[in-house]
C-alpha cells in the first residue's frame, strides 16, 4: 500500500493525471457544446448562391407577419429528417408556427381513421383551426423533363400551404360547359384538382342556364367548343370581357374543322384570329420523340417566375395570329407572347400529306405563336385579361406516346402544367402563392481571398502556433529543471 502511494506521488503521474483530467475537461465540453447548439437548434448558415438550404425571402415575408397559430403536424417523417429541418425554419421566422411531430403512427389511432393512414404511412399536416392542407413526400418535388433534374418544391409547398390555410376568400374559377369537345372534369382532372387544392372554388358554367357570367366570377376558362356558341352565350361573354373579366383559353379549335363565327367574335375583341391547320416543327430539338406535331415551345413571361428554364410541349396546336398594330390600338389591346414555336416551324391544312418534312402546299416556315397573354383596355379603370393557348391536349390527362414503351400524361410534359396553373393564378391575382423551386445541382462556394485567407488561418495556422507553442512551453519547463 505504501509503495502505491509513493508511486502516486510521482512527479510523472501526477502529471499523466492532470493530461488525462484536462482530457476529459475537454471532451466533456465538445459534448456539451454540441448538445447545447442542438438543443437551441442555431440555424445552419448557407453560402450557396441560390440559398437551397434557407428560407427565400418571399417567405419569410408571408409567414413574418401572420398572427394565426399555425400547426405543422409531421406525421412519420423518421426517415425524413430534411423535411424536419426545413419545417423548423419556418418557427424561427414567426412564433405562432409550432411543429408538432408524431413518430409513432400506431399509437395515434385518430390520425390513422382521420386520413386513411396506415402505421408506415407519412403525412404532412398544416393547422389553422379547423382549416387544414394535408401534404405528402410527393408532393415536395417534381422533376424537370428538359435538364432531368429533380426539382425541390418543398418551400413552395409548405408556404402555400400556410397561406391556403389562412385564406379568408377563395378565387372563383369557372369553366364553360355545355358545348366542350372534351370531357373537361376528365380531361382537365390534373389541372382541376390541383387548383382546388390550390385553394380555389371550381364551379362548371352553362350560360343557357345561369342567363349570364356570374359576377363573382374571377377567370372564365374557355376550352374547345364541339360546336359555335350561341348568341346569348356570345352576348354574355362580351359583357363579362366588358366589366374587365378575365379569362383563360385552351383551345384546339384550329384542328376542329367547323365553322365558329360566334366564337371568333370573342377572339376579335383581342384581336386574334386562329385559323384551321396545325403547326409542324422541323427543328428536331424542338419536337417531341421526333413527332414534328408534338412541338417543344420555349416559354418566357414577365409574370412567371419558377426558377427553370421553361418548355411547353403542344399537340397539334394552332397560329395565333394577331391583327396589324393599327387595330390592336384601336381595340385598346396589347400582348405579349408566351410560347412560341422555332423559325423552322410550318402550318399544315392539308392532313392527307403523309410526309413529316414541309411540302408546297404547306405555309412559308416561320415563328409562330401558340401562346400570349392579352390585355384589352376597357376605360381607364377596367382593363381585361386573356391568356391563350393554341391547345387543350397540354393541359389535359391524355397519354402521350414518349418511346415504344413509355407513356406520360400531357400535362405533365415538361413545364405544362406549371404554366398553365401559373397563367390562371396570374388572372386571379393570387399574389399570395409562390413558386419557389430549388434544383438538386450542387453548387461550389467560392471565396473571395480576403475569405480564402481566414478560413486557411482557422483551419491550419492556428492548430499549428498551438503545437508549436506547447513544444516551447514544454522545452522551457524541461529545462528549468
Amino acid at each position: 500500500m505504501k509503495k502505491f502511494l509513493e508511486i502516486i506521488k510521482n512527479k510523472w503521474l501526477i502529471k499523466g493525471t492532470m493530461t488525462l483530467l484536462l482530457v476529459a475537461i475537454v471532451i466533456a465540453m465538445y459534448i456539451i457544446l454540441n448538445w447545447g447548439v442542438e438543443k437551441i437548434k442555431i440555424e445552419d448558415l448557407d453560402f450557396t448562391e441560390k440559398k437551397l438550404y434557407s428560407l427565400s425571402d418571399e417567405t419569410k415575408n408571408k409567414i413574418k407577419g401572420l398572427d394565426n397559430e399555425i400547426t405543422i403536424q409531421l406525421i412519420n417523417m423518421n426517415d425524413y429528417s430534411y423535411i424536419v429541418e426545413y419545417a423548423e425554419k419556418y418557427t424561427k421566422f414567426n412564433d405562432k408556427i409550432k411543429i408538432e411531430e408524431v413518430k409513432d403512427l400506431s399509437s395515434r389511432v385518430d390520425l390513422m381513421t382521420k386520413y386513411n393512414l396506415q402505421n408506415t404511412d407519412n403525412l404532412i399536416v398544416v393547422k389553422n383551426g379547423d382549416k387544414e392542407k394535408t401534404l405528402t413526400v410527393n408532393d415536395l418535388y417534381t422533376y424537370d423533363y428538359l435538364t432531368y433534374e429533380q426539382i425541390d418544391k418543398t418551400e413552395e409547398a409548405i408556404t402555400n400551404a400556410i397561406v391556403e390555410v389562412t385564406l379568408n376568400e377563395k378565387p372563383k374559377i369557372y369553366i364553360l360547359s355545355g358545348k366542350a369537345y372534351y370531357e373537361t372534369s376528365q380531361a382537365l382532372s390534373s389541372i382541376i384538382t390541383t387548383l382546388e387544392d390550390e385553394s380555389n372554388e371550381i364551379e362548371y358554367l352553362d350560360i343557357l342556364t345561369t342567363g349570364e357570367v356570374p359576377t363573382d366570377c374571377d377567370c372564365l376558362i374557355i376550352t374547345t367548343l364541339s360546336s359555335d356558341l350561341s348568341d346569348l352565350e356570345r352576348d354574355k361573354i362580351l359583357e363579362y370581357i366588358q366589366r374587365g373579366g378575365k379569362m383563360m383559353m385552351l383551345s384546339s379549335q384550329n384542328v376542329i374543322d367547323k365553322d365558329t363565327p360566334n366564337f371568333d367574335k370573342i377572339l376579335e375583341q383581342y384581336g386574334i384570329s386562329m385559323e384551321f391547320g396545325a403547326i409542324f416543327e422541323q427543328d428536331t430539338s424542338k419536337m417531341l420523340a421526333n413527332a414534328p406535331e408534338f412541338v417543344i415551345a420555349d416559354v418566357s413571361a414577365s409574370f412567371m417566375q419558377l426558377g427553370m428554364n421553361l418548355k411547353m410541349c403542344l399537340t397539334d396546336a394552332g397560329n395565333i395570329q394577331f391583327f396589324d398594330e393599327d387595330k390592336l390600338n384601336e381595340l385598346g389591346v396589347e400582348y405579349e407572347t408566351i410560347a412560341q414555336t422555332s423559325d423552322k416551324a410550318f402550318v399544315r391544312t392539308d392532313f392527307n400529306i403523309n410526309s413529316y418534312t414541309r411540302t408546297e402546299k404547306d405555309s412559308e416556315a416561320g415563328e409562330f405563336i401558340v401562346g400570349a397573354e392579352v390585355s384589352k383596355k376597357i376605360s381607364d379603370d377596367i382593363t381585361s385579361k386573356l391568356i391563350i393557348f393554341s391547345n387543350e391536349i397540354c393541359a389535359s390527362s391524355m397519354q402521350i406516346p414518349v418511346n415504344q414503351q413509355y407513356y406520360m400524361y400531357a400535362v405533365d410534359l415538361y413545364n405544362n402544367k406549371d404554366v398553365i396553373l401559373n397563367s390562371i393564378s396570374h388572372l386571379t391575382e393570387r399574389t399570395d402563392t409562390i413558386v419557389i423551386r430549388k434544383t438538386g445541382e450542387s453548387e461550389t462556394y467560392t471565396v473571395t481571398d480576403q475569405e480564402d485567407i481566414i478560413i486557411k488561418t482557422i483551419i491550419f495556422i492556428i492548430p499549428v502556433l498551438i503545437i508549436i507553442a506547447g513544444i516551447v512551453v514544454w522545452q522551457v519547463r524541461r529545462r528549468r529543471k
